[in-house]
């Protein structure tokens, strides 16, 4: 049994597998071709964070493979009463078949993980977001073919999502150009990979941007760290994508947003509603990539 924890719990070949696998399920979906190879399944969908794109796109693709959802969260759930999580892990994993988890501390989502008897799934922790990151290498294949030599500017905080880019680029060969204000950088220990051989540290962000194949950002503020909000739009004030940063980029490079976007603060409004950006397509790969990741948990590597 396999758990999907953070990005570099699979290998390459893995990878591989679940972005053709991906491609396949979703030219089924455009087609309107059922593909119902997780019936009679059941998946447990674990909130302590809001959520858009992740509730909707594990619930519909739990369904469109003929499978079942039960949606829990801590208000409803004695997952909010203090019983331990262990207890819980013991118990949901016996009546479901797998389990996706939204909370914060990633400690939680592994202990979690090493009580369950079945597949769990990292939704978003505070150190790690894999499924978008997932999902946002797919998108890049779609568009632009390999990401393996290419190169991605990362441009915020230093947060999950910049954890998640540090540990694909080191396991898929590419680089990531990461440039944060001081304060907000990258914590080497988390990511768990060291610098110059898959990524390079920048002050400047346009200079991080120079020549990249791929830019990308994330909100000032992520859900947890609202008090700091303030001290945020003061900090991350020169870290906005501009069109000049798009400009310095490859001709041909392409932006990304985990969304939800506010635009005029960490991206300007021609640049994520621009030719380059491709967040449409990012939001919608997040349903095709995780019913391929649900898939191979549950029933390994199909032909």
């Amino acid at each position: 049994m396999k758990h999907y924890l953070q990005f570099k719990d699979f290998n390459a070949e893995e990878y591989s597998y679940l972005f053709a696998r991906a491609a396949l399920i979703k030219q089924k979906f455009k087609t309107y071709e059922k593909h119902h190879t997780l019936l009679d399944r059941t998946l447990a969908m674990i909130f302590e964070k809001a959520s858009t794109r992740t509730r909707v796109s594990f619930e519909a693709g739990m369904y469109q493979m003929g499978g079942s959802v039960v949606h829990l969260t801590t208000g409803d759930s004695q997952l909010g009463r203090s019983e331990p999580i262990e207890d819980s892990a013991k118990v949901i994993s016996r009546m479901t078949d797998i389990v996706m988890i939204r909370t914060f501390e990633q400690t939680k989502i592994e202990r979690f993980a090493a009580h369950s008897r079945v597949p769990v799934i990292n939704g978003l922790t505070n150190e790690f977001h894999p499924c978008q990151v997932l999902a946002d290498i797919f998108t890049f294949i779609e568009h632009r073919g390999s990401i393996a030599g290419k190169t991605v500017a990362w441009v915020g905080d230093g947060n999950n999502m910049a954890n998640t880019w540090l540990q694909a680029a080191d396991l898929l060969g590419f680089m990531v150009h990461v440039s944060t204000p001081g304060g907000y950088e990258v914590d080497q220990s988390i990511a768990g990979v060291r610098g110059q051989k898959s990524y390079r540290v920048f002050s400047d962000p346009l200079q991080a941007c120079e020549g990249a194949d791929l830019v990308t950002t994330d909100v000032w503020t992520s859900m947890g760290f609202e008090a700091e909000n303030a001290t945020r739009m003061q900090a991350f004030a020169s870290w906005r994508v501009t069109s000049s940063m798009m400009a310095a980029a490859a001709p041909d490079a392409l932006f990304m947003h985990c969304l939800p976007a506010h635009r005029g603060e960490e991206v300007d409004a021609d640049v994520i509603d621009g030719p380059q950006s491709v967040v449409w397509d990012e939001a919608e790969n997040r349903l095709h990539v995780q019913k391929a990741l649900m898939e191979y948990l549950l029933l390994g590597q199909l032909q």
